[in-house]
């Protein structure tokens, strides 16, 4: 197969981005929150824990802390036993202080509204960043985790493991327009169809645009055309297992 070139990439990232839209018209942000300071919060609890255990712990948490300010003034034992169900609680609690100290005291209590300022708090790194201007400021950002990384690697829009080399490489492929709601749009399909250890290529929108299959070995029927399968004709995976047509 010959090598893709970068103008042949950039157009094969935008038609995936276009099916991703089509595809996940529902996908957004998972995490519940009312202003940049919810957010950038819940962001840093949601670390290796579910968005959803993250939205039932927050609710307690932002009553007893609204702002910056009063976290900033919060004992670590208080703060801990409020955020213990996210796990890794007490560095969580120790980058929930610092960074709302660090609103306080350089920001005046608002969250910044530039990557610079962002990554310079606590606990906040580029993909943190991301969420919040994405969703709190509209300033378009891809945000790459665990399903972006993985989703991207086996679509081939990237040759990276490296989170900021996947986000610098996506951002040369992608509509800057389009960076926030494409990172929403990776993470459902990775939630949804690109599953880690069992992908659901035959039933994937991307099916036309993806190296994966072939290059795992997963069986996919002939009869795909243009990302859409004939519902009357079973697929089956590389192992023979039947898969569900979803209506």
């Amino acid at each position: 197969m010959p090598r893709e070139s970068t103008t042949d990439r950039r157009k094969r990232a935008r038609r995936i981005a276009k099916k991703l839209f089509a595809a996940h018209p529902d996908a957004t942000i998972a995490l519940s929150f009312r202003n940049p300071f919810e957010l950038i919060c819940a962001t840093v609890l949601s670390a290796q824990c579910t968005d959803e255990r993250v939205n039932k712990t927050t609710p307690a948490l932002f009553e007893r802390f609204p702002d910056a300010r009063s976290m900033a003034g919060a004992s670590p034992d208080e703060l801990e036993n409020l955020i213990r169900s996210t796990g890794f609680y007490r560095a969580k609690a120790r980058s929930l202080l610092g960074l709302a100290s660090a609103i306080t005291t350089a920001h005046r209590g608002v969250v910044p509204k530039t990557m610079e300022e962002l990554v310079e708090l606590p606990g906040v790194g580029r993909k943190t960043a991301n969420v919040v201007l994405g969703n709190a400021y509209g300033t378009p950002g891809i945000v790459v985790d665990t399903h972006v990384r993985r989703v991207s690697g086996r679509l081939e829009l990237t040759a990276s493991d490296d989170p900021v080399e996947i986000e610098s490489d996506l951002m040369q492929l992608i509509e800057r327009a389009d960076w926030t709601m494409f990172s929403h749009a990776m993470i459902f399909h990775g939630r949804r169809i690109c599953i880690a250890r069992k992908p659901k290529c035959p039933e994937c929108p991307l099916l036309d645009d993806c190296p994966f299959p072939k290059r795992a070995g997963i069986a996919v029927a002939p009869d795909r055309v243009a990302g859409r399968t004939d519902p009357r004709a079973p697929t089956r995976s590389a192992g023979g297992a039947k898969r569900k047509i979803p209506s």
